[in-house]
């Protein structure tokens, strides 16, 4: 179906502005684009927000965010979320509004947290930044007050490949024991050649734009094909069961599909859902599109069916 009318307009509004597109624009430029779009937003109300630091293995803290849906904190689940922006771009600020929404759709307790990025802090740094944080979040020292005997992962775009990575290495270690991965429009394959859809170039993202977000975010050309990066050519045996979020009009879209069908030919439980005639980047935008409610529920029901409380 054609792209969203409300998506639409947008594009036609962005090409007659004249702003060049991120990737031609230095990186802290191009960040500070990201943060302004998505600042306008306004906030929904939800029970508490706390700023956390997190600690990590190399002796720094990053920033963390943890939404809290309801008062009794003990009683609620907790899922850490990674944000998007191509590992280059996107903070706990951007993504602000999507958390907020994904913690009260679930009624489970979020963490955002505000990973590293490139190209200052080049792959593997995020990825560990993310474990980091899982760990961090579901120990004691945390203090964090929730339920984290049930856990799970989310993110989006580049967020949703930091959390695919995660799982991989919980199902590597065996801990923290993880009940649902959470990806949405995730980023899952550095080949362009089967992760791009070019029906759809230039619909909030470009071809060459995916390229500029690999060359700032990984070390080497050899690091492309790392399972931490490529998840899509990783076992994905014995991986928590997932939830992938798609929109028809992403050119990324590929990247998701093709991960749904490797986790359900691993025999990992997998729910999709497709919002049509949508775009990259629509999650959490309730505000700008109506049809991104939609999706929000649906991702909140899946987190809070996989996260329920279980009668022993």
């Amino acid at each position: 179906m054609p792209i969203d009318p409300i998506a639409q307009k947008m594009l036609d509004d962005a090409k007659k502005s004249g702003r060049p597109n991120a990737h031609l624009l230095p990186v802290p430029t191009a960040r500070q684009n990201f943060e302004d779009t998505f600042g306008a937003l306004a906030k929904p109300q939800i029970h508490r927000v706390t700023d956390v630091e997190i600690p990590t293995r190399d002796g720094q803290t990053i920033p963390g965010r943890l939404y809290l849906p309801a008062e009794e904190a003990a009683a609620l689940p907790l899922t850490v979320y990674y944000h998007g922006g191509g590992w280059l771009l996107g903070s706990i600020d951007s993504h602000d509004v999507a958390t907020r929404l994904l913690a009260n759709a679930s009624g489970s307790a979020v963490l955002s947290v505000g990973y590293r990025r490139g190209p200052e802090s080049r792959f593997p740094t995020a990825v560990d930044d993310a474990v980091d944080a899982l760990i961090w979040a579901a120990g004691p020292a945390s203090g964090l007050g929730v339920d984290t005997t049930r856990l799970a992962v989310a993110g989006d775009s580049a967020g949703g490949n930091l959390a695919g990575a995660v799982a991989l290495h919980v199902r590597h270690t065996g801990a923290p024991a993880l009940r649902h991965q959470l990806l949405v429009y995730p980023v899952t394959t550095t080949d362009l050649e089967i992760g791009f859809d070019d029906e759809y170039q230039g619909v909030m993202l470009e071809r060459d734009e995916m390229q500029w977000h690999q060359d700032n975010y990984l070390p080497s050309p050899e690091a492309a094909t790392d399972a931490r990066v490529s998840i899509l050519g990783a076992d994905l045996t014995g991986v928590p069961a997932a939830t992938v979020i798609l929109a028809e009009c992403d050119p990324i879209r590929p990247q998701g599909e093709l991960y749904a069908k490797a986790l359900e030919a691993a025999g990992v439980p997998t729910a999709t859902h497709l919002t049509p005639g949508m775009v990259h980047g629509f999650f959490g935008l309730d505000e700008v599109f109506p049809t991104a409610t939609e999706a929000m529920t649906f991702a909140g029901k899946q987190l809070s069916e996989a996260l329920a409380v279980v009668d022993r």
